[in-house]
């Protein structure tokens, strides 16, 4: 029996991960759940779970769900950062799944692996921000980071059983979004409506958008360089518009290990809280004849300067990455507001890193400040784009 903390339990990969515990009750238990803003929601995971402890984002809120518990006083309600971190540590917590969104699942997910949990891991920024810091952590205290992406997973499992000295390189597929056809001129024009609609996928608002831009491409680049300890030469990126083949790697020998799945998370939800196994779930299998083609092609870094900016984040390294990610998470809210356009998104980042002199991250406060150091460069520039 797994005694779980899933924080960011009201979220898209939250929702689909109490799917798939409640489908295997005899092999895990939520001890803990943290959420953001969604009371209502969950209220309703407390009473179906009964977990000990909750968490939400402010004191205001955690007041307003301990009236509405009413009799349920076996749950202790916490609230903010403290509260995530409380929770993600506790001790008879085995693994913390972290799928809590942006930043600040930072400080929560590097706690849980300084106390020795194993981590289920969603929250990609916290990778892209810190990642030397995590996975060294992670040796240090003999823990798993399992990756929740179905890139990432797809990876994990093409890995099995093969020697690392005989990876070649890793090739990371996308769908492309909502906008992989689109001009530049129509980019200009995109709503916040159109580019939520992801083609394939159902996922939150702010992944969504980094979908469109193919920023969550590249950042999933630079967590592939963290989880499996390559070279960011060694990444490749092809747009596989049936989000069929989650990943694959290549070995020296020419070999392509691929893992196919349907799109749907309960699949790499399963297999990070059940690892090595691949436990009976409920999505259904894959039909290739339905399916017919599998086709593939390069992404366009110039009319998707999200990539480029990441990828080159990426090779760059050290603190550039944490700027790219604070940039990006300022920028994408001011789209989903109406304040800029789509084609702002990336402006607002590429000058936040272009004012950012790169230094190393040797500790989880100094990656926090330069985090914080980005959105506030980035909510000027804002500021100024918008009072045009």
């Amino acid at each position: 029996m797994k005694n779980i903390c899933l924080l960011g339990s009201t979220g898209y990969i939250g929702i689909n991960s109490l799917k798939v515990i409640k489908a295997n009750t005899v092999r895990y238990r939520i001890v803990a759940l943290g959420a953001g803003k969604n009371i209502e929601l969950l209220l309703n995971q407390i009473k179906e779970f009964r977990p000990r402890f909750a968490a939400v984002i402010n004191a205001d809120l955690a007041d307003e769900l301990k009236s509405k518990l009413n009799n349920m006083r076996n749950t202790e309600i916490l609230y903010g950062t403290e509260g995530y971190v409380e929770i993600a540590t506790l001790s008879d917590v085995s693994t913390t799944i972290a799928a809590m969104t942006g930043s600040s699942g930072l400080l929560p997910t590097f706690s849980a692996i300084a106390a020795g949990k194993d981590v289920a891991l969603a929250n990609k920024e916290a990778l892209v921000i810190a990642g030397s810091l995590l996975t060294n952590e992670s040796r240090k205290r003999n823990t798993n980071i399992f990756p929740i992406d179905s890139e990432h997973s797809a990876i994990q499992q093409s890995i099995q059983g093969h020697r690392r000295e005989d990876l070649k390189r890793i090739i990371l597929t996308g769908s492309g979004g909502p906008f992989k056809d689109l001009s530049i001129e129509r980019l200009s024009a995109v709503t916040p409506e159109e580019a939520l609609k992801h083609p394939n996928w159902r996922m939150g608002r702010k992944i969504s958008i980094d979908s469109a831009t193919l920023m969550n491409k590249g950042m999933e680049a630079i967590e592939a360089k963290w989880l499996f300890d390559v070279e960011m030469d060694q990444i490749e990126i092809l747009l596989h518009p049936q989000s069929i083949i989650h990943s694959m790697v290549e070995y020296m020998d020419g070999s392509i290990i691929a893992q196919l799945a349907s799109p749907d998370m309960r699949i790499p939800i399963s297999y990070a809280l059940s690892y090595p196994r691949h436990l009976k779930g409920e999505p259904a299998s894959l039909d290739l004849l339905e399916i017919g083609t599998l086709s593939f092609e390069k992404p366009d870094r110039k009319r998707f300067r999200c990539l480029d900016l990441a990828l080159t984040a990426g090779k760059i390294g050290e603190s550039m990455p944490a700027v790219l990610n604070g940039a990006n998470e300022i920028a994408v809210n001011a789209f989903l507001e109406g304040k800029i356009g789509f084609l702002e998104i990336p402006q607002i980042i590429e000058k936040t890193m272009e004012r950012h002199d790169t230094v190393p991250i040797n500790s989880i406060d100094q990656a926090i400040e330069t985090d914080r150091w980005a959105k506030s460069w980035a909510k000027e520039l804002l500021e100024k784009m918008v009072g045009k």
